[in-house]
């Protein structure tokens, strides 16, 4: 009897040890993972807002276009934040997003930028432009492809400096790229996101660009797995809400 009892003991202790030791890896595995394709405009506010995130979450960033196409051919991202309506646009229509979970989240404006030790400019024309330029080169997204280098040229077409300044443009990747040629002093002027500007201490902003000189700026999000609409509406809460504040964002309607 004795034996017996020591055994029924002994096998409690052995459940009851298996099942502490299962809880923190059930845990774990309860918690939403989400892996999210941004737009590198977004890096540094996704960043922070991922760090606040109760789950776990991986931020991959690139050009909007880029993103579309690795989606296009079967990257696995849970979520898309681009920087261009047009190529969220081109994902519908591939049928790869569905239009019921796709939301605008966040505004932006754009500006023309110098190193930080840029005198200011005290016309923006052409030819002030290129006086500046010095035969150098003015650094933009590409502008065919990376939303930035498409609003960019927008502006430059509306205000006529298009034909002038063409000659003279270093096209990138990314818009922080971009950003990087200015920051370095390798480009003496850059034309880029109002946030990304307030981001970089190497680089100041010289020129407002006004709103009504190219297509509004719009941060398109697709939600393309269950994880992704759980970080989708963490970006939707307060809390993400006042990071995208703090970093220059315009909430949209709907949005954080």
């Amino acid at each position: 009897m004795t034996g017996w009892r020591a055994a029924t003991e002994w096998m409690r202790h052995a459940c009851l040890a298996l099942i502490a030791a299962s809880l923190p890896v059930t845990a774990q595995a309860d918690a939403p993972r989400a892996t999210i394709f941004a737009a590198a405009s977004l890096q540094g506010v996704l960043s922070e807002i991922a760090a606040l995130y109760p789950g776990e979450a991986t931020v991959s960033v690139a050009g909007s276009g880029t993103i579309a196409r690795q989606i296009a051919n079967g990257a696995p991202a849970d979520l898309a934040i681009l920087a261009n309506v047009d190529w969220m646009d081109w994902l519908e229509d591939q049928g790869l997003i569905d239009p019921l979970r796709r939301t605008d989240l966040v505004g932006n404006s754009l500006v023309l930028i110098g190193p930080a030790n840029a005198p200011d400019l005290k016309v923006v024309n052409a030819e002030a432009l290129l006086t500046r330029l010095n035969g150098g080169r003015m650094a933009i997204g590409q502008t065919m492809g990376v939303p930035a280098g498409i609003y960019g040229r927008q502006w430059l077409e509306a205000a006529g400096f298009w034909p002038a300044l063409r000659p003279q443009l270093a096209e990138t990747d990314n818009v922080r790229s971009a950003l990087a040629l200015v920051a370095r002093g390798e480009a003496a002027l850059g034309i880029v996101y109002a946030t990304d500007a307030a981001a970089e201490e190497g680089v100041r902003t010289l020129y407002a660009v006004p709103q009504e000189m190219h297509d509004p700026i719009t941060y398109p999000l697709a939600e393309l797995t269950d994880a992704g609409a759980d970080f989708a509406t963490f970006l939707r809460g307060a809390e993400a809400r006042g990071v995208f504040l703090r970093h220059g964002f315009v909430p949209l309607s709907g949005a954080p």
